[in-house]
């Protein structure tokens, strides 16, 4: 592991004065690893072989400010910022078709979390939220300039990319690159959420979704850096925000990244819609968890984990980093 700028590394464990630089990335020795998990969730199964090559990541997610100055240089609009065209969404009419995002709204009581459509007790859907206004349009951006940026979708995502001169990782790169040299482990430090009760990722602190203890200010982001990185340098692998990948979701993990039917291939960006949605809309891999996993409801807060997301949506919890393969 090295680092661009030339920083010493620092163990996972190890708290640090240091905060990853806009712009900072970490070399990434590539190499074989055993990728997923058989004691979470069926769709990380089963844990099989993995191999990537060498890559630079960026040491912590993108942030406002570098998207923002991606904006100011490009000119760029993001999805959220723009009226969906009722074409591509039978059902939804002229005057409904307004720009907006979802965003998580506390409930104001305990909820049944494992009801079916249950989520939608939380989320809402706000016209005018975007990267600018995480909230909605009365609450700018101010003031979270080293927070993740959010409200990004797929192409959002890969336009900032491009112009950066990278990529988004693939699902394996990502998740060999969270375990941080860690083999067999279940979080990225280890085998305990909380080893000696530290909290060491923005996770969700309280009762979900409703009573939120964490410290004023963190409520929902984290500045990037704030916690300890990994073995490897990066940091905010493991919550703050789920992260963009470039492969389609498959219920049942694909090992061939470039095959016309694994995670990067045609047959798979079409396979990769929920069968069950009235829309047949492509979904990509999230990886990482983010502010709003918790032991009691979403315990994805782990490098195995993964999270189908449609490319077309935007939220108050997902955003992105990128690599530059050698």
């Amino acid at each position: 592991m090295c680092r661009l700028d030339q920083q010493g590394s620092q163990a996972a464990m190890t708290p640090s004065t240091h905060k990853a630089a806009d712009g900072e990335m970490i070399l990434i020795r590539g190499g074989v690893f055993d990728m997923g998990s058989d004691a979470f969730y069926a769709d990380e199964r089963p844990v099989r072989p993995a191999q990537v090559g060498d890559f630079w990541m960026d040491a912590a997610p993108v942030t406002q400010r570098q998207f923002a100055a991606f904006v100011a240089a490009t000119g760029y609009v993001t999805a959220a910022e723009r009226a969906p065209d009722p074409a591509d969404y039978p059902g939804l009419s002229p005057e409904d078709a307004k720009p907006g995002s979802a965003v998580f709204t506390p409930t104001s009581g305990p909820v049944p979390l494992q009801r079916a459509g249950a989520s939608a007790l939380w989320w809402r859907w706000v016209v005018g939220a975007n990267w600018r206004h995480p909230l909605g349009p009365e609450r700018a951006v101010e003031g979270l300039e080293d927070h993740p940026v959010t409200h990004v979708v797929a192409a959002d995502a890969e336009a900032y990319a491009a112009w950066a001169g990278k990529t988004l990782p693939t699902e394996a790169e990502w998740e060999y690159a969270a375990r941080g040299g860690l083999a067999g482990r279940a979080y990225a430090w280890g085998d305990e959420l909380q080893p000696a009760g530290r909290i060491l990722a923005k996770t969700w602190q309280g009762d979900f979704p409703w009573r939120n203890t964490a410290p004023p200010g963190l409520e929902r982001t984290s500045p990037v850096g704030l916690y300890p990185p990994n073995g490897y340098g990066l940091y905010d692998m493991i919550g703050n925000v789920w992260e963009w990948t470039a492969d389609w979701y498959a219920p049942s993990p694909v090992a061939e990244a470039n095959a016309c039917c694994g995670p990067g291939g045609r047959l798979a960006e079409r396979a990769s819609a929920d069968p069950h949605a009235r829309i047949a809309i492509p979904r990509r891999v999230l990886k990482g968890g983010s502010h709003l996993c918790a032991p009691d409801y979403c315990q994805r807060y782990r490098p195995a984990a993964r999270w189908p997301q449609p490319i077309d949506t935007s939220t108050s919890h997902v955003g992105f980093r990128c690599i530059r393969r050698l």
